[in-house]
């Protein structure tokens, strides 16, 4: 895998971000805080893929467990979107059903504060998000 990846998970408050290394070793990166606009989000994350030299962008797509998009979905498609607008990077949508609920088991095994694994699970969510992705295109 020569391709780093940088794994977006969007949130309403917060946007958990995720590395892929050569190997495809990923690595929770950081958490941004939500800006009021989708331009914004996407100027952020643009800038951390160019700090990082990221050659494509994972987005989270949070599906409905019956496969149906909500408004959370509607606004990671505006983000991908924004951000494919602003760059040539490549830009993919992966489902990222109940990779909160993973994140959060990941932290249970670690002994951190409730604010710390709050702070940590955007991060950890993307990470598990960017696995999924490469899982599924190794296959």
């Amino acid at each position: 895998m020569d391709v780093r990846y940088l794994g977006v998970d969007v949130g309403t408050k917060r946007i958990g971000l995720a590395l892929s290394a050569p190997g495809g070793i990923v690595s929770p990166l950081e958490v941004l805080p939500a800006a009021p606009t989708v331009e914004d989000n996407a100027r952020a994350i643009l800038a951390v893929a160019d700090e990082y030299a990221a050659g494509a962008i994972v987005i989270g797509l949070p599906l409905n467990m019956d496969g149906t998009e909500g408004d959370q979905a509607k606004v990671s498609r505006a983000l991908a979107a924004a951000i494919g607008r602003a760059s040539p990077l490549p830009v993919h949508l992966h489902d990222e059903r109940l990779t909160s609920h993973a994140a959060d088991h990941r932290l249970i095994e670690r002994e951190l504060t409730r604010k710390k694994k709050k702070a940590r699970q955007d991060a950890v969510a993307a990470q598990i998000l960017l696995e999924s992705f490469l899982q599924a295109q190794a296959e």
